[in-house]
């Protein structure tokens, strides 16, 4: 009777645990959400792999900040964001297709608002969880080279004078969360994986 009431307590402390655990996440997954749908990111992927194409890469990207350094200060919201990148894609184009061809190089560039899938990633002093992302996405050429990428809403790639707070989008805890990468080490990493399958299977 003894261990019959032992096991039931045990298995009541292994439940209670269980379900911590999962609150626990639920909630740092709740503020990685709100981070997803807080930020316009900015993509830009190379022709190729090359050092040339990636070279020509990093000369777009600067000309591309330069163009929207005073697009999004004004934004309040990320559909804000989204719209002015939209009503501005033709002036984005033009100025990447014009670094291009001052460059040397024949390369076509598309630039686009998108939702693409991105892996944890690091920028500086804060990170961003595995997810899907809007994003200004430009491609040079056949865009099979490397990426690079940014937050221009909030302002987090322009010049530390300009920068905007990550708070300008999201709530404190979740620009918390993002800043305290080492914190949560673990949990990002569960998102990411977690992230990933069901990416996976929503393309299915």
């Amino acid at each position: 009777m003894k261990k019959e009431i032992r096991k039931n307590i045990e298995k009541g402390i292994l439940f209670g645990l269980i379900c911590a655990v999962m609150l626990s996440f639920s909630r740092f997954d709740a503020r990685c959400d709100e981070l997803r749908h807080g930020v316009l990111r900015l993509h830009i992927l190379a022709n190729s792999d090359s050092e040339a194409d990636q070279q020509l890469k990093l000369k777009v990207r600067d000309r591309i900040l330069e163009v929207t350094s005073g697009y999004f200060s004004e934004s309040d919201s990320l559909e804000d964001a989204i719209c002015i990148a939209k009503s501005n894609i033709g002036k984005i184009t033009a100025a990447a297709q014009e670094t291009i061809n001052a460059s040397g190089y024949n390369y076509k560039v598309n630039a686009s608002i998108e939702e693409n899938y991105f892996d944890n990633r690091v920028y500086e002093d804060f990170t961003l969880p595995a997810g899907v992302y809007n994003s200004l996405t430009v491609r040079i050429g056949k865009a099979e080279g490397h990426n690079w990428w940014c937050v221009v809403f909030p302002g987090v790639c322009l010049p530390a004078a300009q920068k905007d707070s990550l708070q300008k989008s999201v709530s404190k805890d979740s620009a918390g969360v993002a800043k305290s990468a080492a914190k949560y080490k673990l949990k990002f990493k569960t998102a990411e994986i977690y992230e990933k399958i069901r990416h996976k299977f929503s393309k299915k």
